[in-house]
């Protein structure tokens, strides 16, 4: 599948905010954000150029596709079933993407970053009700735990990530064992408890449209 492979620092320029996408590197002086917060390019600092409606909106778009690391085919996918199920459209999009496996191993702290957790994923280092899942994508349910696999509980990633600033303590919807290298979706996520910072109606607007 395709990903984006060039530099993830202008990604945050571009979008104006700090997406936290290189884990640690983000909380440290050597964050480009924080050195050169302009939009990157040559006329970065100088374009004052006015952004329509549309263009907010797709802003906006391409800020929740690159924190969640999708690209347009999938992040569309997902839209269209949050539409057809009932609910507020934008809050399901939002909780089909915390709930995908990836993010939950980012959430958990078992990876400095979803790019991080989507890769330990792909090499089966985890399992969810005890069989393992190496799909990024998987949507994981209310209650299911998410554990380490045995012969991956050494991995230095991980005791590295887990000892970093505590992702997962104080997420209302996450409960985690650090003794025992897990972690469990106790309820899918009220918006409210979702820390990601995202008008997610204007996407709904776009695609609407």
């Amino acid at each position: 599948m395709a990903r984006y492979t060039g530099p993830v620092c202008k990604i945050c320029r571009r979008e104006g905010e700090k997406l936290f996408l290189k884990g640690s590197r983000c909380f440290s002086e050597k964050c480009s954000y924080d050195r050169r917060s302009y939009a990157p390019g040559e006329h970065g600092q100088t374009s004052r150029r006015k952004i329509s409606g549309y263009g907010v909106q797709l802003r906006e778009k391409q800020k929740l596709k690159r924190i969640y690391g999708i690209m347009e085919k999938q992040f569309h996918g997902y839209f269209e079933k949050a539409e057809k199920r009932k609910g507020i459209t934008g809050e399901i999009l939002l909780q089909m993407l915390e709930c995908r496996l990836d993010n939950l191993v980012y959430r958990l702290g078992f990876a400095p970053s979803r790019k991080a957790a989507r890769q330990l994923v792909r090499h089966g280092h985890f399992l969810v009700k005890g069989k393992k899942v190496n799909i990024p994508s998987y949507q994981v349910k209310q209650q299911e735990i998410i554990s380490v696999r045995e012969g991956s509980k050494n991995l230095d990633v991980i005791h590295a990530s887990l000892k970093e600033a505590g992702r997962g303590v104080d997420i209302q919807y996450l409960r985690l064992d650090k003794v025992k290298l897990e972690g469990e979706l106790l309820e899918v996520p009220k918006r409210t408890d979702i820390p990601v910072l995202a008008q997610e109606q204007l996407i709904v607007e776009l695609y609407s449209k």
